[in-house]
């Protein structure tokens, strides 16, 4: 016997359809947050970015133009998001993968890496739901 895949059903974009409100408020939050953190990442007013990055990550590649780095990643991925969310959020689900992992190596930052696992879930779920509601 074999089965056939299809494309995914096509919903109407509603606002009032509460996938479509999930939807909107992830596509929204996954295109500002990565912004708004990749640009603090050069004015560094919200945290001391290069505390966040593991020994063994720093002894490669110095915390500070790492960071830099970072920041830019991560405000392509925003802009990736927003412009195409089928492919951006997996990007940032995978991004925070990596952040989970360096987070892991640094004593201390567990809660932190534990967040950006619900993050990466949320990502994750904004990907499934673009299969849907992005063009």
């Amino acid at each position: 016997m074999t089965t056939a895949t299809t494309a995914p059903a096509s919903r109407v974009k509603s606002i009032s359809d509460p996938a479509y409100q999930a939807f909107q408020i992830l596509h929204i939050g996954f295109t500002v947050a990565p912004i708004l953190f990749g640009l603090d990442k050069f004015l560094n007013l919200m945290a001391d970015w290069t505390s966040y990055v593991a020994p063994i990550v720093a002894s490669i590649v110095p915390a500070g133009p790492f960071m830099l780095f970072v920041g830019v990643v991560e405000i392509a991925a925003g802009l990736l998001v927003f412009f195409k969310p089928r492919i951006g959020a997996y990007v940032v689900a995978l991004w925070l993968l990596g952040i989970i992992l360096n987070l892991l190596l640094i004593p201390g930052f567990f809660d932190v890496a534990l967040r950006d696992f619900g993050l990466m879930l949320g990502a994750l779920a904004l990907g499934r739901l673009s299969q849907v509601f992005s063009d």
